[in-house]
């Protein structure tokens, strides 16, 4: 999220189910990112992240762990996927954003893993939204 925000930044972050566009949020995204097929009536491409019981039968050291992303919400459930102004997802077939879902940018889109790396958000991966930066300790 440079410039917005540094590595070792902390934040007060307030947990959350849904959240606005333009806030400030937290998710949990598999690393390494794991694709699944998207569910029926989104375009291919669009359903990237995590399925429901995605690890199921895999060996545990074959699982993939998870990283807490810093993010800025870009679309909410019911809005169009947004291209103006978000090079990132240019190439995004014309769809609106799926219920239960969101989409992420960096500040530094083209340098940023977002939704144009793992598609959507789902909100069961929402941690929270950020209620403030905290000062470094001392």
């Amino acid at each position: 999220m440079e410039p917005s925000f540094r590595s070792g930044d902390r934040l007060l972050v307030r947990r959350a189910r849904w959240v606005r566009v333009g806030q400030v949020v937290v998710v949990r995204v598999a690393d390494p990112p794991v694709v699944y097929e998207p569910p029926p009536g989104l375009p291919p491409g669009l359903g990237l992240g995590l399925g429901p019981g995605f690890d199921e039968g895999m060996p545990k050291r074959d699982r993939p762990g998870w990283r807490l992303l810093v993010k800025r919400a870009a679309a909410v459930p019911g809005d169009p996927v947004p291209k103006e102004g978000f090079p990132a997802l240019r190439d995004v077939p014309d769809v609106v954003v799926p219920p239960d879902a969101f989409v992420v940018l960096g500040d530094n889109a083209a340098a940023s893993w977002d939704s144009r790396a793992f598609g959507f958000v789902r909100s069961d991966q929402l941690v929270g939204s950020m209620v403030r930066r905290l000062p470094p300790l001392s």
